[in-house]
């Protein structure tokens, strides 16, 4: 069994996306590791290539920005990096989610198993959110609680909409649970680079026009900060030194600018979290096998 590892990347210095852990959390069961590194402005591609690993293939790449509509460039350079994977496998990390080392062992045997049950088009894996900082995460009903990361080459697969799953033309995949989790640091950040970060991705959303004269040196609002459950478990090892190096602090306000700070989605996510223990109505792009 051959499984190739793949994400895509820019500006990740600037922008504070731990893509060196991401590569380095699952790079030990990878065969390959390929990373589509964008037109970077602020040496990432040079930080990749410190990585210093032959299993770390770069394709460099030109962001077209005739694509910065509904996030299109983001799957676009998914599945740049997704066309060069030569396993059974593609495990998909985007440049902010990491996996901790303790799920390795158990990923792979997870692949093994289902390597010859054709069936199986993906591998499905659980999220903890973090959110301001390495302490908190989010439990909302406006966070997505799982995602297909690991893909079945060879079968059509391709990155679905602003690259937030796969699937084979308009169809979900059929997945199993791969009984592991993503550790997605998407919200952590310096308040100023976390602000750049969402006028990036913003920007690939609604194009460049739209977001012509956004001011980029103001602080995110982190917003009310409600809701967050304490994280008591460990990160992972490839996480420390960022870890160490965190200088900001997160002040709550009372600002409105997620959907989990609307009184509606607190309400509803008390409901589910506390009383029905499922949530109600949630997304769900692939079918899950139940055997």
């Amino acid at each position: 069994m051959r499984i190739s590892g793949f994400t895509f990347v820019r500006n990740a210095i600037d922008l504070y996306y731990p893509v060196v852990e991401s590569i380095t959390s699952i790079l030990p069961i990878c065969d390959e590791f390929i990373v589509a590194a964008g037109d970077s402005t602020d040496g990432t591609t040079e930080l990749l290539r410190s990585i210093n690993d032959p299993k770390v293939k770069i394709i460099e790449t030109v962001w077209d920005p005739q694509r910065f509509v509904r996030g299109a460039s983001n799957a676009d350079q998914t599945n740049i990096a997704l066309d060069a994977c030569t396993g059974d496998w593609a495990f998909y990390l985007q440049a902010d989610e990491v996996v901790h080392e303790k799920y390795l062992p158990g990923l792979v045997e997870r692949m093994r198993e289902c390597l010859d049950d054709r069936r199986v088009q993906g591998l499905l894996l659980d999220y903890v959110h973090f959110y301001g900082d390495y302490d908190h995460y989010e439990t909302s009903h406006s966070w997505y609680r799982r995602e297909v990361r690991i893909v079945r080459t060879g079968i059509g697969v391709r990155s679905w909409h602003s690259a937030q799953g796969f699937r084979i033309g308009t169809q979900k995949l059929h997945v199993k649970l791969a009984n592991a989790e993503v550790y997605h640091y998407g919200f952590v950040r310096p308040p100023l680079q976390m602000r750049r970060k969402a006028l990036a991705l913003s920007t690939v959303h609604f194009g460049v026009d739209a977001m012509r004269g956004a001011d980029p040196d103001i602080e995110f609002d982190f917003g009310r900060m409600w809701g967050r459950k304490r994280f008591t478990g460990t990160q992972p090892k490839v996480m420390a030194q960022r870890i160490a190096a965190k200088n900001w602090q997160v002040r709550p306000t009372r600002s409105v600018v997620n959907r989990h700070d609307r009184i509606g989605y607190a309400v509803l996510s008390f409901i589910e979290n506390r009383i029905l223990g499922f949530r109600i109505g949630e997304h769900r792009n692939y079918i899950l096998l139940r055997s």
